[in-house]
């Protein structure tokens, strides 16, 4: 049985924030686009749904053809769906974002349409024109990310299978863009249940005694919550040092 459908066709495009730390910045991955619209202009990686695959399918085999990076991110959600009519200028269009996140992660390289891929400064990106309306998009995944490292243990997604909570408050840090206390967030996160359990082993810094080691915990949500609107007051001189329990 056929059908013909009155309407006429929509297109369906998945687009990925993956963001990760590098160099002490929140960095996002970047293509350089290989064909019209925009040739030679950074976007983010993406492009249409096959008939077969479902969303975040369709987002992983998308990272994996623009920038050779065939790894499962620590963290994939939906981010948001984009449909402005003009987004497009090929056909109409609605695109379903993603927001990935992984820890340090190797240079990408550029496959199928894309002419080159790399990791970019968020800020940089930010402050420069996008294609189609990813500028928008790439906002709402850096706020996405910034929210959710309130109430949720995301952060843990950042820093890799074990961290010091000094590498963890970095990670804050760095995505919030803003100071944090040492001895508050410490006893913040070792105080929040299932957020992070101890693994073996210390790590040093090069300046003290080592740190004690940890990984990520069971749980997905923080209670308490870390508010990125608290002052950060000045710390102490013992305030940074970790001790091994």
């Amino acid at each position: 049985m056929s059908y013909t459908s009155a309407f006429p066709p929509v297109y369906v495009t998945v687009d990925v924030v993956l963001l990760t730390l590098r160099a002490d910045r929140l960095h996002v991955l970047m293509v350089e686009r290989g064909s019209e619209p925009w040739r030679g202009w950074l976007a983010l990686p993406g492009g249409f749904v096959r008939q077969d695959e479902d969303l975040p399918e369709a987002a992983r085999r998308e990272l994996r053809e623009e920038t050779g990076l065939a790894v499962e991110p620590v963290h994939l959600e939906q981010l948001g769906t984009f449909g402005r009519p003009d987004r497009d200028p090929r056909a109409r269009t609605v695109a379903v974002a993603h927001l990935a996140v992984l820890p340090a992660l190797p240079e990408p390289v550029a496959g199928t349409d894309a002419a080159g891929a790399s990791w970019q400064p968020v800020e940089a990106v930010l402050d420069r024109e996008l294609p189609f309306d990813h500028h928008d998009i790439l906002l709402a995944g850096v706020e996405r990310a910034r929210g959710k490292l309130e109430y949720t243990t995301l952060a843990t997604a950042f820093a890799g299978p074990t961290f010091t909570i000094a590498e963890l408050r970095h990670v804050y840090e760095t995505v919030w863009g803003r100071p944090l206390d040492p001895g508050n967030f410490h006893r913040k996160v070792v105080g929040a249940p299932g957020f992070v359990e101890r693994a073996p082993g210390e790590r040093s810094s090069g300046r003290g005694r080592p740190a004690a080691v940890y990984r990520a915990g069971t749980a997905t949500l923080l209670n308490p919550p870390l508010w990125r609107g608290e002052p950060a007051t000045p710390p102490s001189p013992l305030a940074d040092r970790e001790a091994t329990p």
